[in-house]
């Protein structure tokens, strides 16, 4: 069992309504937080809604440059107990048909912008300590009109395997969590394309709370048949 209680996590993505749910349960299970996204204004918000559980807060873009050093830089001189990686950016369309600038930004912040991340915070990570990192179903089942999203949702959920045996001896771990399509309003957000009608999504409050459940119990692996 993780005791949240006391310790200090970072939640990257946490403007989005899955990582504000999921800053929200954090938060209910004693956790202080350091919260990340692009909008400023956003982050303020969830902040005054939280209170003092909100020890941080940077307004960080993962696809840029200095995007992921910034976040890190945020959490230096406090002591990092959890990472929580909710960010993330969705584009639709035949594979042939993505343009370059869709591509450089769905690899960059699904995928470069966390690993660029986890170079900077994993080594501060002490035992005990967890990287919680939230992909997609379409990492277990690519989806055709959405080849180049599904392949930075398999590349993170494989980045973070990988990622789990480099850090064990550290003594930090590792959860893959891939919950199904989720009502979080981003298929109506593309960088590109039009979503495809979709099924009812899950409730965000559910996967929050199953993800922060599965963080307490020491879970790695949170396949899309958990939720």
């Amino acid at each position: 069992m993780t005791d949240l209680s006391g310790s200090h996590v970072l939640v990257v993505g946490a403007t989005g309504v899955l990582g504000a749910e999921l800053s929200r349960q954090l938060v209910t299970q004693g956790a202080q937080i350091t919260v990340s996204g692009r909008s400023k204004e956003k982050l303020s918000a969830l902040a005054a809604e939280l209170g003092d559980a909100v020890v941080g807060q940077i307004a960080a873009d993962l696809g840029k440059p200095t995007g992921p050093a910034d976040i890190a830089a945020a959490v230096y001189g406090r002591e990092l107990n959890g990472v929580v990686f909710a960010s993330g950016v969705v584009a639709f369309g035949p594979a042939v048909e993505v343009d370059d600038d869709t591509l450089d930004e769905l690899m960059l912040v699904n995928l470069l912008g966390y690993m660029r991340l986890m170079r900077e915070v994993a080594p501060r990570l002490g035992k005990d300590s967890f990287i919680a990192q939230i992909s997609a179903v379409v990492a277990e089942s690519p989806t055709a009109g959405m080849a180049a999203y599904s392949a930075t949702k398999a590349g993170l959920s494989a980045y973070g395997k990988a990622l789990t045996l480099e850090l064990r001896r550290q003594g930090v771990r590792v959860l893959d969590a891939r919950p199904p399509h989720t009502e979080t309003g981003l298929a109506s957000r593309p960088i590109a394309g039009a979503a495809p009608k979709l099924p009812q999504g899950k409730d965000p409050k559910a996967v929050a709370e199953r993800i922060v459940t599965a963080i307490r119990e020491g879970e790695r692996d949170l396949p899309s048949s958990a939720f």
